[in-house]
């Protein structure tokens, strides 16, 4: 059984920094992609970033304009999203997704397995 679970949300100020992390278990990350998205109340669930195992191949949304780093740890298996001078409209439930495929996309319907989402809020 797949399962991913986020953790490393909560609430910081505005300019304030979080590392999420995406422990994910029953496929290896080595094999598939994993992705980050985010969806804020009322809006679509957006693409942030994506990882491939090989090569350490990495992918980002132009929206965050630098401010966010993904990174993965193949022995733990997990997947790791670095968010730096986080603003109030990054508040948003994030989810981290695994790929179908051993590469990442930006479209959610390429990937197959989510996690339960974890909490960033941003006060100004």
């Amino acid at each position: 059984q797949v399962q991913l679970v986020e953790s490393g949300g909560g609430l910081v100020q505005d300019g304030g920094s979080l590392r999420l992390s995406c422990a994910a278990s029953g496929r290896p990350y080595s094999k598939y992609g994993i992705g980050w998205f985010r969806q804020a109340p009322g809006k679509e669930r957006e693409f942030l970033a994506g990882i491939t195992s090989q090569y350490g191949s990495t992918i980002y949304a132009g929206i965050l304009k630098g401010r966010f780093n993904i990174s993965g740890d193949v022995a733990e298996n997990t997947v790791y999203l670095q968010l730096y001078n986080l603003k109030p409209e990054d508040t948003a439930v994030y989810y981290c997704a695994s790929s179908k495929f051993l590469y990442v996309t930006v479209f959610s319907t390429d990937y197959d397995y989510w996690g339960q989402g974890t909490q960033v809020t941003v006060s100004s």
